[in-house]
């Protein structure tokens, strides 16, 4: 069954934002080197759009955690799949993600990197949705805030579908 998906940001959108994110990431770090961490799986696309306009030294790696739940809420319990390949100890750590909606594995996440000693570590995502925040999350670099609906598009998907879509949309039917 296909879903009905509606377009609540066009690509075109995605990409000035993306741009933007970029112009104050390259001046914030100018004469630095930034070691951008994605969180798998959803990042992907934006980690990638984001380092392709990064005009300073990068370095990237990915990570990957669970919080497992019914599959639409999160339980709460984060789980690591896939830890980092590289050490952070005296880099400038940039975390990538590309929603922010509980906060439960992004609070978890940024508690974790600092216990590894960066140099500095912030924090930049996609899409942000405060208005579900249940755990406290300083968000150093937001694309757009976004209602609380279901969105898919540029790396986020229901049940593993539409993550390659070039824009962010809501599905309607969920």
């Amino acid at each position: 069954m296909e879903n009905d998906i509606r377009v609540l940001i066009t690509k075109k959108k995605v990409e000035e934002k993306i741009q933007q994110m970029a112009d104050r990431i390259n001046a914030d770090y100018q004469g630095k080197q930034l070691h951008l961490i994605g969180v798998l799986r959803g990042s992907v696309f934006f980690v990638c759009e984001l380092a392709k306009r990064l005009t300073i030294p990068v370095t990237i790696d990915f990570m990957s955690v669970a919080s497992y739940g019914d599959g639409t809420q999160s339980g709460g319990v984060v789980h690591m799949i896939k830890d980092l390949e590289d050490p952070l100890e005296g880099k400038e750590v940039l975390l990538v993600e590309d929603i922010i909606d509980s906060g439960r594995t992004l609070y978890y996440l940024m508690k974790l990197l600092k216990e590894r000693q960066p140099a500095s570590l912030k924090l930049a995502a996609l899409l942000d949705k405060p208005e579900r925040r249940v755990r406290p999350v300083k968000v150093d670099y937001t694309g757009f805030e976004i209602p609380d609906e279901f969105v898919v598009g540029y790396g986020l998907d229901y049940a593993q579908k539409y993550r390659n879509l070039p824009f962010i949309g809501v599905v309607e039917d969920v």
